[in-house]
């Protein structure tokens, strides 16, 4: 569906809304001593109760404000609604860095309008930064956000949250291939490393094994800012699996072709 921009300007206010409430519940439990559980898998997936509070905060004032709208978010799973409209969440993406201390985390909010995200919040309450993107571009506290143009892998940075991700040989040995090319590679940063690319610090991010949740919200401010946000094989990049993020849309063509088989 096509939501008019005075609507997107009403849901990009509650979403700041949502980001608020979720900053309320989680900043009480951020480098304090907490207990952290683990949801299980190959690797260690933390959650803590500060994930589970800001989605219950969040929640709780969707379904208050607009009972219509559908639900998806990270801890407490989907809730169908009866409009095409979902607000997908993820209370704390880069839990990791949050029981560490490290401010690498941020609190997500992506409304898909039933086939796309058309509007997304990365929301970082300690370092006081507010990511922003929609039809209309993508900002930072306000200021107009613009990736910037790379000529190619050997004059780029590239960033990844962890190689841990890439589950399968195949996968890993084509972000290898592609890293070991870049003029320099880091680790860490989840969706603040998104975050930068839309801001012109980061060229290229590669990952796997994403979430929606993971994802929905930071495509809106990538493409707002001039980049490029797709699945390895360049379709939408929306429903999670293999992601590849470019600022220069030349570059992300190129890293499709060198990515695709791996998909």
């Amino acid at each position: 569906m096509s939501i008019r921009a005075d609507h997107i300007a009403e849901y990009q206010a509650f979403a700041e809304q949502l980001a608020e409430a979720a900053a309320v519940a989680i900043q009480p439990y951020f480098r304090a001593k907490l207990d952290v559980e683990d949801k299980g898998g190959h690797v260690f997936d933390p959650v803590t109760l500060a994930d589970k509070a800001a989605e219950r905060a969040m929640r709780e004032l969707i379904q208050d404000r607009y009972p219509t709208h559908g639900i998806f978010g990270e801890e407490e799973g989907s809730i169908v609604g009866s409009s095409e409209l979902t607000w997908v969440l993820d209370p704390i993406d880069g839990t990791r860095a949050f029981i560490t201390g490290l401010p690498l985390w941020g609190t997500l909010i992506a409304l898909n309008d039933g086939q796309r995200p058309v509007l997304g919040v990365m929301n970082q309450p300690f370092t006081g930064e507010r990511y922003i993107g929609s039809p209309d571009g993508a900002w930072c506290n306000g200021t107009k956000l613009r990736t910037r143009q790379c000529q190619g892998l050997s004059s780029a940075t590239l960033m990844c949250t962890t190689p841990d991700m890439f589950e399968t040989p195949v996968r890993r040995e084509a972000f290898q291939s592609v890293a070991s090319q870049a003029k320099l590679a880091r680790f860490g940063g989840d969706c603040y490393a998104y975050c930068m690319l839309a801001s012109g610090f980061v060229d290229v991010i590669i990952e796997a094994s994403l979430q929606p949740y993971d994802v929905q919200a930071l495509i809106p401010i990538i493409e707002g800012a001039g980049g490029v946000i797709t699945a390895w094989d360049g379709r939408t990049a929306q429903n999670g699996g293999t992601v590849v993020a470019c600022g220069d849309p030349a570059m992300h063509a190129q890293l499709v072709e060198l990515l695709r088989h791996a998909v």
